[in-house]
């Protein structure tokens, strides 16, 4: 099975092993990953404006490349998959912005034709737990983690359709397959403050503390997510509780981390 796949920019730099791992265990689990050619940023945040069209563009493009291959468009970066399937939204369902973006990339268009999925979708969805239970070799058995949600992988409900809002699920079954014991708190699909770092450090470093403590007051003793800017900010602000990607995770269980 191939899929095309949007790293996207921080997992070509500070998040190389949400990356590689995505790719490896991919693979072992019978997937490409073929990334889309010349992708560029996503924007890193969706605005919500009808006249913004430049920072969306990226997204289209990717989208659109995805479309003419006949494949699904894969991203791993809570961020990025973020922006990508919001503009995939917007593509399809705002006629009037989608008329915007298509008179940059004239004579080609694009109309939301392509199905986005996150890489733990693809785990759930188009591989299946199940197979990945019968894949682990080295089963994280004892370990009790607590899934980190964050506030861009779920948000906007009706546009994300990953998972309930307010009471997920996916991350508490990709951990069972794995072999260890999820843990649930109250503040995993809270905000951790990230996006506030730099205007007000503080409170984004109490945001943080609020998360790790909850989840060491429900037994945690890892956090896992699939987010860049939540893995920094709970590591740099939230404490001393380790964070760790979701494909490292997997990796670690299909005994194929280095």
């Amino acid at each position: 099975m191939k899929v095309s796949y949007f790293p996207g920019c921080t997992l070509k730099t500070k998040a190389k092993q949400l990356d590689v791992y995505a790719r490896k265990c991919a693979e072992f689990l019978g997937v490409t990953l073929e990334e889309i050619e010349n992708w560029q940023c996503c924007g890193g945040v969706f605005t919500t404006s009808r006249d913004e069209v430049a920072t969306k563009l990226s997204s289209v493009r990717a989208l659109k490349e995805a479309r003419d291959k006949g494949q699904p468009l894969v991203s791993v970066c809570s961020a990025c998959h973020n922006v990508i399937k919001q503009t995939n939204s917007a593509m399809k369902d705002d006629s009037e912005f989608a008329s915007r973006v298509n008179n940059y990339i004239a004579p080609e268009s694009y109309n939301g034709e392509t199905k986005v999925l996150h890489y733990l979708e693809l785990l759930r969805d188009q591989i299946g737990f199940d197979k990945i239970k019968e894949k682990v070799v080295n089963p994280l058995t004892g370990m009790k983690i607590g899934a980190y949600y964050g506030c861009l992988l779920l948000r906007p409900g009706k546009v994300m359709a990953m998972d309930d809002v307010e009471n997920p699920t996916i991350m508490e079954d990709f951990i069972r397959a794995l072999g260890a014991e999820p843990v649930i708190y109250a503040y995993r699909n809270e905000c951790c403050g990230g996006y506030i770092t730099l205007e007000s450090k503080d409170l984004a470093t109490q945001k943080s503390q609020k998360v790790i403590s909850n989840a060491k007051e429900k037994g945690a003793e890892v956090i896992v997510t699939a987010c860049p800017l939540c893995k920094y900010n709970l590591q740099k602000n939230g404490g001393d509780m380790p964070v760790v990607y979701i494909t490292e995770l997997l990796a670690q269980a299909l005994g194929i981390k280095e």
